[in-house]
């Protein structure tokens, strides 16, 4: 998976929003296929135009602070490259640290939302609410293991 950092290199490298375009086509591709099994109504994005779907693994769920994985996929081209770009902000992280990112804030490092549609924008913001609210669910689950 991409660094967020790369792909913002990569995105100031190409002047033209078609080849930018190309290029999330391209990240989307590079995301691991989810399998039947893992399209299920229960990880479908709502909000989204496209179909989305969003399957979260916890990791180290032994700690007060798990690390969460993403798999995904989307039936658009550039809707999965939007999840790629997601994905390296918050794949691996810890749920602490992806509730304080400011997505919206690193995303216009790259003027997305200048350059998609109404309804794109409206995805990728349920997308990120999506993967907000599972990282607080695992911390709230994990505090209640814990104690």
């Amino acid at each position: 998976m991409a660094l967020f950092e790369n792909i913002m290199e990569d995105f100031e490298m190409l002047d033209d929003w078609e080849d930018r375009y190309r290029y999330l086509i391209e990240l989307g591709q590079t995301l691991e296929p989810l399998s039947d099994e893992q399209r299920t109504q229960n990880n479908k994005v709502r909000g989204c135009v496209s179909q989305v779907w969003l399957d979260t693994k916890i990791q180290q769920a032994d700690t007060s602070d798990p690390i969460l994985v993403f798999n995904g996929d989307s039936d658009a081209h550039i809707v999965s490259g939007l999840i790629a770009v997601l994905f390296s902000l918050f794949s691996g992280k810890h749920a602490q640290e992806i509730l304080a990112i400011d997505a919206r804030a690193m995303l216009q490092k790259l003027a997305l939302e200048d350059h998609l549609t109404p309804q794109r924008s409206n995805g990728l913001a349920a997308m990120i609410k999506r993967i907000k609210q599972d990282a607080s669910d695992a911390l709230a689950n994990t505090q209640v293991v814990l104690s």
